[in-house]
């Protein structure tokens, strides 16, 4: 009786220690999230409609009517654009990681190889990694829409006088050397230069906004100044376009910051919550800055306060608290006014809808004060113990990034300008770049 028990007890774990062994290994083996992958699907939905049609209402609104397509024009032809460079080699040389190690300095420290270019090796299977699991094409797709509204921001600084030819090939190269080497320096992880020094940047105060302002204001320098710019009125011409397109910025940063965490979780939960409160501070702030100031508040400007907030907490959305993200929003919506009016006057350069004055400026504020405000001394998440000392290092990554960006950008626009020039001719800026530039008119009455 005792050996029949046996036996049977053998069969039955022949049969059923396979099938644990199976599961265990299912249990170790990465797994899809589905929770995960539903939001982070959602927040990539949501960044691209920042651009389209967000940023295009937005800057469509501020020019005048003549240049209304024009400028909308431009943003949905750089996400075409963008979008195919970015599978081609984008992808694969801000994020590829080969040769990199803690640490070590060397070349691909500043960009990435080539091992994932056409996306070679990617499946429907693909994983992000074994901590952040859903579809690595989610997180292509996600990261392409940074890189498609970053070189779209600067269209601000050189709007109504850049020819469309000129412009697609300094986005296309611009986006090639200049956003691609900083978003790997900061983002791709052990042994990219900026990762390494330590540099908070969670969603793109340095690679996004920094990057982009910087790049408008010397666009705009080198272009010069718009045909009867400051003298002649230049007032926009809807600015329930511009309001709208606020509207759909702030509602698609919810993507762009929360989506950030890379997951469904407590750290998106804050980064929402911690960019409603920094945006409603800045809109405050410059509201009342204006009103000071002139007089009266107005709906350019408390628009503008929007975006300087949203720009402002991009970098500290991961580790700021509450309390600290409403400094942040007040600090930019206050000194972006004035570096977007008072500034602009004073130095006489023709930033036409103020990138480097919200973008620019905001993104270097959000960026030095994450330094203050992720430490849990004052309300933050982040890992910061020594103020002082992540406040150099976000310094170190500001100025690095500014220098970097205007030299190799004053590069390329010099360099284009001698092959193929790239302003249109004062008959053409007279007529309106719609008509002169794509045919077509934004009103026919």
């Amino acid at each position: 009786m005792t050996l029949r028990k046996f036996a049977g007890l053998a069969a039955l774990l022949s049969v059923v220690m396979p099938g644990l062994a199976m599961a265990a290994d299912e249990v170790a083996a990465p797994a899809l999230n589905s929770g995960d992958t539903a939001w982070m699907l959602t927040a990539t939905a949501l960044v691209l409609f920042m651009t389209i049609p967000g940023l295009a209402l937005f800057y469509g609104g501020m020019v005048r009517s003549k240049n209304l397509l024009s400028v909308m024009m431009q943003c949905f032809a750089i996400t075409g654009l963008i979008s195919i460079l970015w599978v081609i080699y984008g992808y694969s040389i801000t994020f590829d990681t080969t040769g990199m190690e803690q640490g070590v300095t060397n070349f691909n420290s500043f960009i990435g190889g080539f091992g994932k270019a056409f996306l070679a090796g990617v499946t429907p299977a693909s994983l992000t990694s074994p901590t952040a699991l859903f579809p690595e094409a989610v997180f292509i797709t996600f990261q392409m829409t940074f890189a498609i509204i970053t070189p779209a921001l600067i269209v601000g600084a050189f709007a109504e006088r850049m020819k469309f030819s000129a412009m697609l090939i300094f986005m296309g190269v611009w986006f090639t050397l200049v956003y691609a080497p900083i978003a790997h320096m900061v983002w791709s992880g052990n042994g990219g230069l900026m990762w390494d020094w330590g540099v908070l940047d969670f969603a793109g105060g340095t690679v996004v906004h920094i990057n982009a302002g910087v790049a408008g204001l010397v666009a705009c320098i080198v272009l010069g100044k718009r045909k009867g710019y400051p003298t002649t009125p230049m007032a926009p011409h809807n600015l329930g376009y511009t309001l709208v397109g606020a509207a759909m910025l702030w509602i698609g940063w919810f993507g762009f910051n929360a989506g950030s965490a890379a997951a469904a979780n407590g750290t998106a939960g804050m980064a929402m919550l911690v960019t409603q409160i920094a945006t409603a501070a800045a809109a405050l702030g410059w509201m009342f800055a204006e009103w000071i100031t002139h007089g009266k508040p107005s709906a350019l400007g408390i628009a503008s306060g929007v975006v300087a907030g949203l720009v402002a907490i991009t970098p500290a959305a991961g580790t700021v608290g509450p309390m600290g993200s409403i400094v942040i929003g007040l600090a930019s919506g206050v000194i972006c006014f004035f570096c977007a009016t008072s500034l602009k006057r004073k130095l006489g350069y023709d930033d036409s809808l103020d990138a480097f004055g919200v973008h620019g400026v905001g993104g270097i504020v959000g960026a030095i004060l994450t330094g203050v405000f992720a430490a849990p001394a004052l309300g933050g998440f982040g890992a910061v113990t020594d103020i002082a000392a992540q406040v150099w290092i976000q310094c170190k990554g500001v100025a690095f990034t500014v220098i970097y960006t205007a030299i190799v950008t004053f590069v390329i626009l010099k360099v284009l300008d001698a092959v193929m020039g790239l302003r249109v001719t004062e008959e053409e800026e007279a007529v309106g770049l719609d008509l002169a530039q794509h045919n077509e008119r934004g009103y026919n009455l």
